[in-house]
């Protein structure tokens, strides 16, 4: 069984901070930077479905396929004030949702909060992507964290005292974002058992030591999950 938790929710990994969570048939699509990634040319975008594309900030590594597949799926994209007019004024991507940090939203598939990240944020043409975020996605059996690029900070605490986290999506590479000692710290924050690290081993200033990530959750009995590209998780 590859369902992960329980048949409704699906995790689909492609790479570097890209994934897809299917809930109930609804497909949610993060981040997505596919095509400009060498280690990830087996995946065909044009067969990935999405109903909503959430996007964490502006950064080319994170907004590159948003276009293609926002086109083609007519899917909604979720992110800042910011992001969601350059899409809009740039390419006429008009069917999108925008957000700021604290702000929450009850979608048809569930609740998603826009939250803090620390990190910086500008788009492929020089403007401002605004403020980077995160995202908690709730749902009536299942929430997760997708922490988007971040240093870790306090507010992670927060997260875990007033909201259920089953799993989280972190960022482990360091360099660009906090590596795997710090995201383990997160984990304990936001009161975690289960982590999908991301944004590793794309390039070589965020390429890691997959032992030692492990040993450095296991040894806080929390589970990584390391996936391959295209992977679902189990």
């Amino acid at each position: 069984d590859k369902r992960l938790f329980t048949s409704f929710m699906l995790v689909t990994f492609y790479g570097h901070g890209c994934f897809k969570v299917d809930i109930n048939g609804t497909h949610l699509l993060f981040d997505p930077f596919i095509t400009p990634n060498e280690k990830a040319k087996h995946i065909d975008i044009s067969t990935i479905p999405a109903d909503y594309i959430l996007i964490s900030h502006g950064h080319e590594d994170h907004i590159a396929d948003v276009k293609r597949i926002a086109e083609r799926t007519n899917a909604t994209l979720i992110s800042n004030f910011e992001i969601i007019s350059w899409f809009d004024k740039n390419f006429g991507v008009s069917n999108g949702h925008p957000m700021n940090h604290g702000g929450s939203w009850n979608f048809p598939f569930g609740k998603v909060k826009y939250v803090n990240a620390i990190h910086s944020s500008t788009l492929p043409d020089g403007s401002s992507g605004g403020n980077p975020g995160g995202f908690i996605v709730e749902t009536v059996e299942k929430s997760f964290y997708y922490a988007g690029d971040t240093a870790l900070h306090m507010d992670m605490k927060l997260i875990g005292e007033y909201h259920r986290i089953d799993f989280a999506l972190l960022p482990i590479g360091d360099n660009f974002t906090m590596g795997y000692d710090d995201a383990s710290i997160a984990a304990e924050m936001v009161k975690t058992k289960t982590v999908v690290g991301l944004h590793y081993d794309t390039f070589g200033f965020i390429e890691i030591d997959h032992q030692k990530a492990n040993e450095t959750f296991k040894k806080k009995n929390i589970n990584l999950l390391l996936p391959k590209i295209g992977e679902e998780i189990n």
